[in-house]
């Protein structure tokens, strides 16, 4: 990216696609996007939740069982104002950034999908199914713990609560973090492909094709904070259906006092950009932003992965 074209426009483009690739959660959740909000009033949105039907088995005698196929409205609140703002001196601009995208923009949207990411995360708290033990091994041979941590079986135990309720087939994720699957990366029933359905290992972000029913997926946005000092912080994986959550985006309106401004949107994705001259300390500010609110949709449909202690 030349520094010579550096428009609103350009970096919002830009932004746009970085902000797509680097997020997990937003890519697995139910989506929701509207490039009409602007003319709508009030910070809370009705989001169409997706209809469930149940396969009936038919009689002649009786006919059909009609169902209702209207979608519910549940309401989320866009409580979360994304922002990341910078500025960059005459020097900077003219002696030392070479690649404005790589040098500031990347990171700065990588700051932003990583808070996107954490923020959808943090809907685990609705959540009360869980497998797996904390800080906590399987017996040898397997005993009652045999579903801990470490140990790839509670996926195996995730997917059967998750049977247990009916919950589609379809559409299922499991998101660990680096700790669970490094001990993963190293158990044998992982790699086994009569086990798994594949012969695929975790790579990069999307850990390979299916495991056990589930596409899988590593971040480290799935830490829990320690709650008292000296504790330490707690991976908890999740097993979900894109139905258990929502995430709702909507497009900032272009600020009327700022000429400099633009808004691109991509895929249920909006961002604004906005740059003024700070004249007084020469330099340019760079500010982006989205809003965006998440929701529990059905935490039926989402199964807690107890996982590895942090240091």
């Amino acid at each position: 990216m030349s520094n010579t074209f550096l428009t609103p426009k350009v970096i919002a483009r830009a932004a746009l696609a970085t902000l797509y690739e680097t997020c997990v959660m937003a890519q697995l959740v139910h989506r929701d996007y509207d490039e009409d909000f602007a003319s709508k009033v009030g910070d809370t949105v009705n989001v169409r939740k997706p209809a469930v039907f149940e396969a009936k088995e038919f009689s002649r005698a009786n006919g059909i069982e009609i169902q209702n196929a209207q979608e519910t409205d549940i309401q989320v609140t866009l409580n979360h104002f994304a922002d990341v703002s910078f500025a960059v001196t005459t020097e900077d601009l003219t002696l030392r950034i070479e690649d404005f995208g790589v040098q500031l923009l990347t990171p700065a949207m990588e700051a932003i999908s990583q808070k996107i990411d954490r923020d959808i995360l943090a809907l685990r708290a609705n959540v009360v199914q869980e497998v797996g033990v904390v800080g906590q091994f399987p017996s040898n041979p397997p005993g009652p713990n045999v579903f801990a941590h470490n140990n790839p079986r509670s996926a195996i135990d995730a997917r059967r609560v998750l049977n247990q309720r009916n919950v589609p087939a379809a559409d299922r994720h499991l998101v660990i973090g680096p700790e669970t699957e490094a001990k993963w990366l190293g158990d044998e029933l992982f790699h086994r492909a009569d086990a798994r359905g594949d012969t695929d290992g975790l790579r990069e972000a999307s850990l390979g094709r299916r495991v056990f029913g589930f596409d899988p997926y590593q971040t480290q946005n799935i830490k829990v904070p320690a709650q008292v000092s000296g504790e330490s912080t707690t991976e908890v994986g999740i097993a979900f259906h894109r139905t258990a959550f929502a995430l709702v985006t909507r497009p900032l309106v272009l600020p009327q006092g700022a000429a400099n401004a633009a808004v691109a949107s991509y895929k249920g994705f909006g961002l604004r950009v906005v740059m003024d001259y700070d004249i007084d300390l020469k330099q340019d500010v760079v500010s982006i932003d989205c809003l965006y609110g998440t929701k529990t949709i059905d935490p039926d449909r989402a199964v807690l992965i107890k996982g590895a202690d942090v240091a």
